[in-house]
Formats: C-alpha cells, sequence, structure tokens
C-alpha cells in the first residue's frame, strides 16, 4: 500500500482521501471548463489529460463545459475547434455542457442574493472602485451604493436585464468584506452589462455573469465533486467557497477546488491573447499554424495524440511553477514517431547525380524496408536509375579526413543500392557544381549476399531517382523563438524575439512510393527527419511539413553558441595581444561576425553580465556584444550593470575599450548625459587620437 500511495499525484492523493472518508465513488466526477474565445495549446491538453485521465482511473464521468460568459471574445469557431481536439487527443466527455445554459439559474441566484442582501448595484465608474478598493496593503472603503435598498437594487438589477443602461453605468457587486486581506473578497463583480450578440444565446440577454460567479456555480449544478483549476487561481478558491456558501444545500454535492502547477513551456508563449496577437499581426498563419503552440498547430505540423499524452504523463502534476524544455515534447514525439512512421527516401535540396557505368536503358526496383522497428511494416519497390537525386552537403569535391560521405575518389553506398565511387564533376560558368559524375560497381547490390555487397565504405546515402521523384514543396519549420522566454522581459515586446527562421520553403523530391500519400500521413525521410503531408496537399502539388528532426538541433545549436563564445574570448587575448594593427583588424572581423550570428538573447546578454569586472579583455568582450549584436540593446542590462560597465570601460588601459564604451553611450541616450562628467575628464587626460577624435 505504501508504495501504491508514493505513485499517487497529491491530486489523486487527495481523491483517495475522500474516498476513504465517505465519499461515494459513484458521486465522483470532473469537468474540463475551457472558454471558447482562442484555440486551445499546449498548456490546456495537460489540464485536458489530467482531468480525463482522472475520469478513466476513477470510471468517473468528466463534463466538457464551455464558460462562454464573455461575448465580446467568444466564437462558436472556437467551440468547434475545441471539441475538434478533444477528440484528436483520444477523450470522450460524458456531457457537453456550457455556463450559458445556466443563464437563467444564475440571475434568480443573483437576484436571491439582492433580496438577502448579499449584492447591490454599484454605480461607480471602474476608475472609481478601483480607487475604493484599496490596495494589498491598503484596506478598501465602502463605496456611496453599498447601502442601498434591496428594492432599489432589485429595480436596477431588473433594468440591467432589460437593456435600459449602457454598458459601465451599472454593475451588481457582491456585498463581502471592503477590508478583507484578499483584495478578490472586497466586493467583487457579479454581473455587468453587454450589449453584444452571443454565440449561443443571441440577443437575449443584456448582462453577463462575471467568471467568478458563473465558475462555481456551475461546478455546483453539475455537481462536479473535484473543481481542479491551475495555480493562479488559489486566491480565487475564498470567493469560490462564499459564491457555493450562498446556495449550497447540504442534500447536494459540494464542489471543492483544487489547484495545480500549469504547463510552462521554453521557447513558446502561453498567453491566449498573445497567441491571438500573433494571429491578428499575421506573424503565423492562422490559429493551426504549425508553428503555433496551439494543439491544432501541433497536429497540423505532426505531433501525435499519443506524443501528447506521453509528454503530459511525463511531466506529471505538481504543486509548484516549473518550466519544462519542449525538447521533451519533442523526445516523446520522435519515440512515437520512430515506431510508427514508414522510412521514405527524399531529397531537399537536390544536385545531380550520373553514374557513367549504369545502362541508359536500364531500370529496376530495389527493396526498401518500410520501418525496421515494425516487423509487420515490410518491404517497398524502390526505382533506380542512371541518374539521381542526391543532398548538396553530401557531396564535396576535396573532403577533409573525417568527411564520410562522397568525395572525388571515394566510395559510400546509395541506401538499398549499389556502391559508388566520386570520379569528376561538371560546372557552371559561376564555379558551382551542376552534375556528379560516378561509377558503380554492379556487384554491391544491398542485400545480395555477395562479397562485394558486404564491403564497408565511409558512409551510406539517401537518394532519388530523377526519372521517377516527384516534386514536393517541403515547409521547414523551427522554432517560432529564438529566446527561451520571449515573454518574460519587462523591456521588450515578445514579438521583437520571433525566429526569422522559423519557416523555409524548398522544393524537395521524394520517392514514388508515397504518390498517394493523405493529409496527415507520417514519414520519416532518411536521414532528414519526420515529415507529415500537410492540409493543403493534393494530387497535383504535394506538400509536407517538417515535424522534428531526428536530433535536438536547438541542443547542438546552444552548445554551439556557448563554445563560440569561449572561443571568442581566447581570440579577443590574441587581438589585445597583437601589435600589428593591420593583423589586429583582421583578427576582429570573425570575432564581429561570430557575435552577429548568435541568436540565443539570453546567453547573449548573461555574457555581457559576466564579463563587466575589472579585466581589460573582458570589458573589451562585453562592449563588442553590446556594439555588434542586432539581438541585445542597452536597455537590456540592468542600469547597475551597465552604468559599472560603462564607468570601468571609460578608465580602462585599453584605447580600444574606452572607443567602444564612448561609441556605446553614443547610441544610449537614456545613459549618455549622465557620463557627461567622465566623458570631460577624460578628454583632457587621454592620449589617444583616436579616442579624441569620438570625444
Amino acid at each position: 500500500m505504501a508504495s501504491e500511495d508514493k505513485s499517487l499525484n497529491f491530486l489523486e492523493q487527495i481523491i483517495e482521501d475522500s474516498l476513504a472518508s465517505g465519499f461515494p465513488q459513484d458521486k465522483l466526477r470532473f469537468r474540463f471548463p475551457p472558454e471558447p474565445n482562442g484555440y486551445l495549446h499546449i498548456g490546456h491538453a495537460k489540464s485536458i489529460c489530467l482531468n480525463f485521465g482522472l475520469g478513466l482511473k476513477y470510471n468517473a464521468p468528466v463534463n466538457l463545459r464551455f464558460d462562454d460568459t464573455n461575448p465580446a471574445k467568444e466564437e462558436q469557431e472556437y467551440v468547434d475547434a475545441i471539441k475538434e481536439d478533444l477528440t484528436w487527443l483520444g477523450f470522450k466527455w460524458a456531457e457537453e455542457r456550457y455556463a450559458s445554459d445556466y443563464f437563467q439559474q444564475l440571475y434568480d441566484w443573483a437576484v436571491l442574493m439582492i433580496k438577502n442582501g448579499k449584492a447591490y448595484i454599484d454605480s461607480q465608474s471602474s476608475e472609481e472602485m478601483a480607487a475604493q478598493k484599496g490596495t494589498p496593503t491598503q484596506t478598501g472603503i465602502d463605496g456611496p451604493f453599498r447601502n442601498r435598498s434591496v428594492d432599489e437594487n432589485l429595480a436596477l438589477f431588473e433594468g440591467m436585464k432589460n437593456g435600459d443602461f449602457q454598458e459601465g453605468k451599472h454593475v451588481l457587486r457582491a456585498k463581502i468584506d471592503m477590508a478583507s486581506t484578499n483584495m478578490l473578497m472586497r466586493d467583487p463583480l457579479i454581473y455587468r452589462v453587454l450589449h453584444r450578440h452571443h454565440h449561443r444565446t443571441g440577443d437575449n440577454w443584456k448582462i453577463y455573469p462575471m467568471y467568478d460567479f458563473a465558475h462555481g456555480e456551475s461546478d455546483y449544478i453539475e455537481q462536479i465533486s473535484h473543481s481542479i483549476c491551475t495555480l493562479e487561481f488559489v486566491m480565487h478558491r475564498e470567493l469560490y467557497n462564499w459564491f457555493l456558501d450562498q446556495i449550497y444545500d447540504e442534500n447536494k454535492v459540494r464542489p471543492n477546488q483544487y489547484e495545480f502547477a500549469r504547463l510552462n513551456l521554453n521557447y513558446t508563449v502561453m498567453s491566449k491573447r498573445k497567441l491571438l496577437q500573433l494571429v491578428q499581426d499575421k506573424a503565423v498563419n492562422g490559429w493551426d499554424d504549425p508553428r503555433m503552440p496551439t494543439i491544432s498547430g501541433l497536429r497540423r505540423r505532426g505531433y501525435t495524440a499519443k506524443s501528447i499524452r506521453t509528454f503530459c504523463e511525463t511531466i506529471g502534476v505538481a504543486k509548484r511553477e516549473n518550466i519544462i524544455d519542449v525538447s521533451l515534447l519533442d523526445f516523446c514525439l520522435r519515440e512515437d514517431l520512430n515506431k510508427t512512421a514508414p522510412r521514405v527516401m527524399a531529397v531537399l535540396d537536390p544536385i545531380k547525380l550520373l553514374i557513367t557505368n549504369y545502362p541508359s536503358d536500364k531500370e529496376e526496383l530495389l527493396d526498401a524496408e518500410n520501418n525496421q522497428e515494425d516487423e509487420a511494416a515490410g518491404f517497398r519497390k524502390v526505382p533506380f536509375s542512371r541518374e539521381l537525386y542526391i543532398e548538396k552537403e553530401d557531396f564535396l569535391e576535396v573532403a577533409p579526413a573525417k568527411f564520410f560521405r562522397l568525395s572525388i575518389g571515394n566510395e559510400v553506398r546509395l541506401k538499398n543500392g549499389y556502391i559508388i565511387k566520386g570520379e569528376s564533376v561538371t560546372k557552371d560558368v559561376n564555379g558551382n557544381i551542376t552534375e556528379i559524375q560516378v561509377t558503380y560497381d554492379p556487384d554491391s547490390r544491398s542485400g545480395s549476399g555477395s562479397e562485394a555487397s558486404q564491403r564497408k565504405v565511409a558512409g551510406t546515402l539517401h537518394w532519388v531517382s530523377v526519372k521517377h521523384a516527384l516534386e514536393a514543396e517541403v515547409r521547414l519549420y523551427d522554432r517560432l523563438f529564438i529566446d527561451e522566454a520571449p515573454d518574460a522581459h519587462k523591456e521588450r515586446n515578445f514579438l521583437d524575439f520571433m525566429n526569422k527562421s522559423s519557416l523555409e520553403i524548398v522544393k524537395g523530391f521524394v520517392e514514388p512510393s508515397i504518390a498517394d500519400a493523405k493529409s496527415g500521413d507520417q514519414f520519416q525521410f532518411q536521414r532528414l527527419g519526420y515529415f507529415n503531408v500537410d492540409k493543403e496537399s493534393t494530387n497535383s502539388k504535394l506538400v509536407f511539413n517538417k515535424t522534428v528532426g531526428l536530433k535536438d538541433a536547438w541542443e547542438e545549436k546552444g552548445k554551439k553558441e556557448e563554445n563560440l563564445l569561449m572561443n571568442m574570448q581566447k581570440e579577443i587575448n590574441k587581438y589585445v595581444k597583437e601589435k600589428d594593427e593591420t593583423v589586429a583588424e583582421n583578427l576582429l572581423i570573425p570575432i564581429i561576425e561570430n557575435i552577429k550570428s548568435i541568436d540565443n538573447y539570453s546567453l547573449i546578454v548573461n555574457t555581457i553580465i559576466k564579463n563587466i569586472k575589472n579585466d581589460n579583455n573582458a570589458l573589451l568582450f562585453s562592449n563588442l556584444i553590446l556594439k555588434h549584436s542586432d539581438k541585445v540593446s542597452a536597455k537590456d542590462i540592468e542600469i547597475e550593470q551597465l552604468s559599472k560597465l560603462y564607468s570601468m570601460s571609460l578608465k580602462s588601459q585599453l584605447a580600444s575599450v574606452r572607443i567602444l564604451a564612448i561609441q556605446n553611450l553614443k547610441k544610449d541616450s537614456d545613459n549618455f548625459i549622465n557620463f557627461q562628467m567622465q566623458l570631460s575628464e577624460l578628454k583632457n587626460s587621454e592620449k589617444s587620437e583616436k579616442v579624441l577624435e569620438l570625444l
């Protein structure tokens, strides 16, 4: 029993404790309550898997309830998309409910609260109410309308319902405690006037309940036993319970709210408002753009429902916020696709290869294994001929020692085919290679069992036959943002961190076995990654999306950039020691180019800060980055650190450091004036002509 307890997450333990205390198993009921004001994203998937997972574990019903209390932002399109996402993820809801189903009941309860002296109509402006509500450290004060009579409140509320007042004229507030330490309890709003068309109730209502009121009362109507929310609702629990106190019948199940940590994923944004902004600003091509973290976007890109469920199960349920690396989601995806995706050959950056000793009129069909991870997947036939396409990067005319692909004089194997040897190339007038000529060993056919077929060569290349290849549009997707936390920088807009290389469209060629592939079909393009057929694909134009690479390219890129920065510091040491000015300037050129090539915003900022110290070379490095990186500006460095950098740099023994500091200060108008005295003192003592020219 003890080992079983350890395997339970804290919410399961709460349910187990409820059952152990006598709560009837058949009264367990859960719900997933999205607001239909946008498309669901990967963060919602965690909540979906949690709630429906509890339903499956305890054989309890799970309702899908749309909290549609704000017609200004909600649409039927979002309702339909949410239902499609849940179905695709593999979950079935017990009942489809809407908060709008309960509008009359909620109104009746609000009337009851007025009659019981628990609610009143407030006619202040929103600004006046905010001021009257106080602050976290200062209690609120009673508003001028708090003690209106019951009759006046009822009459005004009826007028609000009938549409007699414009938006913002009156609101219905709960009458709780203006001195409460929990600001949410300081007479929160229950109803507001909205002259908006509702996607389900049309124009029947002119007033709409606030979420905090409708949420808990809807749980009560549906007899939800465990209402599971994310951590931002911890402070709302007291209000949730207060609203229930006004209507609770002890003969019914009383819902209880519990909170868990939401999913925070790096290199993305989870705010519906920001995702909507991406769509409205056309920074992406709609809610289901394959770069979006929406479930529909992930589905279109080729993520599987199983991989998302596995991901949510792997990260588990916690009480504390943490950030999950998106590479874990990609790992779960690769694990799934590796077992299920058929292998095919595709060439995305083609160059023609001619087998000079292969008969020009000959064609043959080679056997190719569909998936070595699945014995039942079998084999397919792949056409082979004299002219092939291979990837440009798989050939170098003159190759270094550790280049394990094709080059002049070296041998490689063509996947499922023959061993070939590089012989010569044809070039255009600009010196670009247009064709590679090779010879093949007729006895080396893969799988033939011949002695030649057993010969070991440097590497194996994928290919497609020119004559049989199908042209395809291939969309190479990458992460949408280049920073780990694009919306966590106060001085920067999250859009500043958009990855300019998040989509590249290329013309490629695929083998003919997938000519009839349908939207959503998934494949591993051998040696390239996993791809799926996009919904825009047609019989006359195949379109593929890159789902994920075979390896974590971002981890490799991150390590590469870190190593690049370390190597740059060594090069700076050489630059500083070099006495020949021309040589020194040549050493500086690649350093600057490397600085410009680094995309990781956080890495750049942290490197600048780390090098603000009493060391000439380190100060030179920080100033070089600040000047030449287009990913960071002076505003991204805390003022104390930035002032320290300027001050120490202007005192540096190296003229090059002083020059860079002055150049950076001139770009930083906010701080330039603060260093006028130090710059003036420097002008009086400076001996370098270059520095004096800047001053």
